[in-house]
């Protein structure tokens, strides 16, 4: 059964809450200097959250700053559990030409997966069938398999890896936490919210300890 096939029997979209099938992508290594594939499946199993950065092509000009901002933050991620996959719709052979010529790559140790038909893209909603390429795209995926948060830029923005690492503290923190909720810029350690009803219309007095 091709990726296809599995996804819409499964899902017809990757959706918020909802869980991911398993899907494998071709990929290049650049710490092994190598060919590899991402298996979501290997990477559940592992107890591991999974980041999937889309980006519309390589030897553009926004995707090398975005990848170089996503490589300054891989070990802050690692260390939350997380493996980091970038993907476009370009082959695992010009992956590799690009991370050799491209010196704003040259700190990227993250597999950059390849999705030249771009199935994978469709089913996160990022694959634009009038140009063959995806939208900047970051998934994330928690150790349950379930999709937990989406952001989706046009080809002209970049995004803030940094951002991205604050949501994934959130979401870690809130696995192990699930009755409570991050209000907007929580970062670890600041005070959370835990909804009842004697919270409604004292979310102020609740965050200033009043």
């Amino acid at each position: 059964m091709s990726c296809t096939e599995v996804y819409e029997e499964v899902l017809s979209s990757a959706s918020i809450g909802e869980t991911v099938p398993d899907f494998v992508m071709e990929a290049y290594d650049p710490e092994d200097c190598g060919f590899t594939e991402v298996k979501f499946e290997e990477v559940r199993k592992a107890g591991k959250w999974l980041v999937l950065f889309f980006y519309p092509a390589d030897f553009t000009f926004v995707c090398p700053t975005e990848l170089a901002d996503l490589a300054d933050k891989h070990a802050e991620l690692e260390k939350l559990g997380c493996e980091v996959v970038s993907v476009s719709t370009d082959t695992k052979f010009t992956h590799l030409a690009w991370k050799n010529d491209e010196r704003l790559l040259q700190n990227v140790k993250y597999k950059m997966a390849a999705d030249p038909t771009g199935e994978v893209s469709d089913f996160f909603g990022v694959y634009d069938h009038n140009t063959g390429l995806a939208l900047r795209g970051t998934f994330v995926i928690n150790p349950d398999g379930m999709l937990v948060s989406s952001e989706v830029n046009f080809y002209n923005v970049g995004r803030n890896a940094e951002e991205l690492v604050r949501k994934i503290e959130a979401n870690v923190y809130l696995k192990d936490h699930p009755e409570e909720a991050c209000p907007a810029k929580w970062t670890p350690g600041e005070k959370t919210l835990t909804p009842s009803e004697k919270l409604v219309g004292k979310v102020y007095e609740e965050l200033n300890g009043e």
